[in-house]
């Protein structure tokens, strides 16, 4: 029987699965389900920080953050009343959902000021979490701020948790950073657990009826996959710290590119809430049958067979493809797949990895 499991930031789960940061999360009885149906760990809804009382804030003056800038805390939430959880009410969750449950759970923090993320990061590892996921997105609007400024952040705020807490720290990233690599090498040696591709944030509209500002907050599709897609290719092997694919996966074809390309997890939220908790027991069955099909032994057999470091091609991960794509005076298109006209090369079965 072909091995689904893997290790996600040190922790041995049964699968490659894992539901990620989403109100699903708040309820148990959500938590049973999805270890019924077969999730691997599950990261669970973010404690904002704009739900902790002004005065346990300590403000950091360098950084103006994106106030409830993910799509998670905008598309499903109830009324306002209903999902103001309060620090202890989170922290209870935690506890409550480590004994409903025997997968890994893992807490999201999202702050808004470094003390804040240091003292909830603790408190969630006192509850009982497994792991802590920190949702980092910062806004500047200073024009006088300089980029490494920004990223330096990311970096003193992963530091200050990791020197109160013991458990391992995932970073979850925001694609939108000057130079992703050196990033995630920085955030590697600073004793990041895991990286988790990426964030996606709601992008503002305007309502020509009323002159407002208003979000507008959408599932991910599988087309949103090929971003994580190429830096989890590009990364693997090059850090060592795990790597998650967070967007964009859908199905048992959508974790399997993910993991193809060095993903050690494949997390969704979208399919789930479109489709139901138990969609889980389909994409894990239809992922054990690929392998069994495609005579791989292992989910670690296959990890990262497809990274830029194993492919014969690795340009097709970088710009040297989209040249080569745009260079050609007729390109086709056929079966919704840009061609560049030339005949296609076959394609070897990548090689087996030797870690």
């Amino acid at each position: 029987m072909t091995d689904l499991s893997t290790i996600y930031m040190g922790l041995p789960l049964a699968n490659p699965l894992v539901p990620s940061a989403s109100p699903l999360s708040r309820s148990l009885d959500n938590l049973r389900r999805m270890e019924d149906a077969g999730a691997g760990a599950v990261v669970l809804h973010s404690l904002f920080e704009e739900q902790i009382d002004a005065e346990s804030r300590e403000l950091d003056e360098c950084l103006v953050f994106g106030a409830h800038s993910y799509a998670e805390a905008l598309t499903y939430f109830p009324e306002p009343a209903a999902y103001r959880l309060t620090p202890d009410r989170y922290l209870d969750h935690v506890r409550r959902a480590k004994e409903a449950v025997g997968i890994p759970v893992i807490g999201s923090l999202n702050g808004v000021s470094r003390g804040g993320w240091v003292r909830y990061a603790r408190e969630i590892e006192q509850a009982g979490a497994d792991a802590l996921e920190l949702n980092v997105y910062s806004l500047p609007t200073d024009p006088r701020m300089r980029s490494a400024d920004v990223e330096q952040t990311y970096v003193d705020l992963l530091l200050a948790v990791r020197q109160q807490v013991r458990i391992p720290v995932a970073v979850k990233l925001s694609p939108y950073l000057t130079n992703l690599v050196a990033m995630a090498h920085r955030l590697d040696e600073a004793g990041a657990a895991a990286l988790v591709l990426f964030n996606r944030f709601y992008q503002p509209d305007i309502d020509l009826e009323t002159l407002e500002v208003v979000p507008r907050a959408t599932l991910s599709g599988p087309d949103a996959l090929r971003l994580p897609l190429r830096w989890i290719a590009i990364l693997h092997g090059r850090i060592r710290a795990d790597l998650a694919a967070s967007g964009g996966v859908r199905g048992a074809e959508d974790a399997l590119k993910a993991l193809l390309a060095g993903a050690s997890v494949t997390m969704l939220a979208s399919e789930l809430l479109v489709n139901g908790i138990d969609r889980l027991r389909a994409i894990r069955r239809a992922l054990g049958d690929w392998l069994e099909a495609h005579e791989y032994e292992s989910v670690a057999q296959l990890r990262g067979s497809m990274s830029h470091q194993r492919v014969a091609f690795p340009s097709a991960f970088e710009r040297a493809h989209y040249l080569r794509l745009v260079g050609d005076p007729t390109p086709t298109v056929a079966g919704g797949v840009v061609s560049s006209g030339r005949p296609a090369q076959p394609s070897p079965r990548p090689e087996l990895p030797v870690d």
